[in-house]
């Protein structure tokens, strides 16, 4: 027994204070949000008089969670109120950049595949390609299927190659600002669409496949937004209806018998569907006429076809941002809220262990050692998280650590008072640590639970400074539970296994003898 809670203790120390050794050596800290590094806030909102769907703002929401995520920006907070979209985006300090970062058009567009390759990711500044095997076409026993999807289609006899960079530079007299560029998830830097020209796009996928594409021949608004994933022909496709007349069917027509001709602006026959500089996919035509709606079919996951109909139904009704505002937050109000926040915390931390040491004397310095054991796994939490996950603290997150230590102190006033409680009964201090921790862990667990629901309650429901809130508070009760069971049960039933421990007068109280008997 005595050698399992010696090996508790030394365990829970040397994580605590060897995991925050390493932070410090590695130089791996915590990285700040918008409101305590600075940074720029960006809101955009939907053109007054256009129409467009809530499905349309929640997709725009996502791609530009892409863009700022391919950037690297640390805990970007991206809110949508209504038809407003709000990007918080912390140490980003160039207007420019953070403007051009943002422009989405949420329109989807329809442009004939030239040919398509697999690209070796960027290596010493250079790019080779690989040719790719063609898609398998298939015929559904109606007239309106197309055939494609995640099927990675054919390379044309003619290669194409590109080369790409990591940064772009802009100069103003004579120095020069170089300004990183947002990546897309094969480390290539993401491009604007543009359909009047022929551009070089990747495919949405597992695979860095780039497809060549020409000038748009008409946009998502040719379909209906009913388009719905789907099982078709043993797998799942999705199907979605035209719209009557020129916006739609006559549209859609002409670029079905380019395509389905292999006609020189259609040389593949595939009919690549882009959103925001992205192939969602590329089907290929099968026929070249169609009376009223479309099955696309390939090899689809649930998901595939799921978020394909997604955007497909927001092609019909795209939404069109515009620039509302641009506000620079200074990083010298987030430095002079840094350091009030991490005084208050320090104080009110200082004063709360001031009270338990007077009160509960020796076993005051074990509080004090805990929260120190506490904040090591907290710091070294945190900067884990932010250099893998980019998790930002923010004056709520702060807000929600000084709140724990209410949480965490309280443990150790029902374990103490527990234990003053079996000691007055007569019972050894050896024989009431045992007993006093096993009925204050219950209530340390259900307590703590009540703190963990109210804190995933609020993370899940909620959004922006309110959620960090939540998952720091909820963080702080995990590390609680974790302190409370590894240090302080057997730092407690250590000491009181001690002779030095019965003699002296501890919490407050005199040790008395053992009555007999107990």
């Amino acid at each position: 027994m005595r050698r399992r809670l010696l090996l508790s203790l030394v365990g829970i120390m040397v994580v605590a204070y060897g995991s925050l050794a390493t932070m410090l050596a590695t130089d791996t800290k915590p990285a700040l949000g918008l409101d305590l590094q600075g940074g720029i806030s960006v809101t955009q909102r939907a053109k007054p008089g256009t129409e467009f769907s809530d499905e349309s703002m929640d997709l725009a929401v996502e791609k530009l969670r892409e863009r700022v995520d391919a950037l690297g920006v640390a805990e970007p907070e991206i809110l949508r109120q209504g038809d407003t979209i709000v990007v918080n985006l912390p140490g980003v300090k160039n207007q420019r950049q953070a403007e051009e970062l943002v422009q989405i058009t949420g329109q989807v567009y329809l442009r004939p595949v030239l040919g398509c390759q697999e690209l070796a990711l960027p290596d010493d500044e250079s790019t080779t390609t690989t040719a790719v095997e063609g898609a398998t076409t298939t015929s559904g026993a109606t007239s309106t299927t197309l055939a494609g999807g995640p099927a990675r289609p054919a390379s044309p006899d003619n290669s194409t190659t590109t080369t790409t960079g990591p940064t772009t530079s802009t100069t103003s007299g004579a120095s020069t600002t170089t300004v990183p560029v947002p990546l897309d998830e094969h480390g290539f830097p993401l491009q604007q669409s543009d359909p009047t020209s022929s551009q070089f796009l990747p495919l949405k996928g597992d695979a860095p496949v780039y497809c060549q594409v020409g000038p748009a021949q008409g946009t998502g608004e040719v379909f209906s937004d009913t388009a719905s994933a789907r099982v078709l022909s043993g797998g799942w496709g999705v199907t979605v209806d035209l719209r009557d007349g020129s916006a739609g069917l006559d549209v859609w027509n002409a670029i079905a018998a380019q395509c389905f001709n292999r006609t020189e602006a259609c040389p593949t026959g595939q009919l690549g569907i882009e959103l925001d500089g992205t192939i969602q996919s590329a089907p290929t035509m099968n026929q070249a006429n169609f009376t009223s709606g479309v099955e696309i079919t390939g090899d689809f996951s649930e998901s595939d076809a799921r978020n394909l109909a997604r955007v497909l139904n927001s092609g019909a009704l795209p939404v069109q941002l515009q620039l509302e505002s641009v506000e620079n937050v200074s990083p010298t109000l987030g430095k002079d809220s840094l350091r009030a926040a991490w005084m208050s915390g320090l104080v009110g931390v200082g004063l709360v262990l001031i009270f338990m040491m007077l009160y509960y004397r020796l076993l005051g310095v074990i509080v004090v050692v805990g929260v120190t054991v506490s904040g090591a796994l907290m710091w070294s939490t945190i900067s884990l998280l932010s250099k893998t996950q980019g998790l930002a603290l923010s004056l709520s997150g702060i807000a929600g650590i000084i709140v724990s230590v209410g949480v965490t102190i309280d443990s150790y006033v029902v374990f103490f008072e527990r234990l003053k409680d079996e000691v007055r009964s007569g019972k050894t201090l050896r024989n009431s640590a045992q007993r006093g921790f096993t009925g204050a862990w219950r209530t340390i667990v259900i307590a703590d639970l009540v703190s963990l629901i109210g804190a995933f309650v609020l993370w899940y429901l909620t959004v922006g400074a309110v959620r960090g809130f939540a998952f720091f508070l909820g963080l702080s009760t995990l590390l609680d539970l974790f302190v409370a069971y590894f240090f302080t049960r057997p730092t407690v039933l250590l000491l009181a296994r001690t002779k030095w421990m019965e003699r002296r007068k501890v919490m407050g109280i005199a040790v008395t003898s053992p009555a007999v008997g107990k």
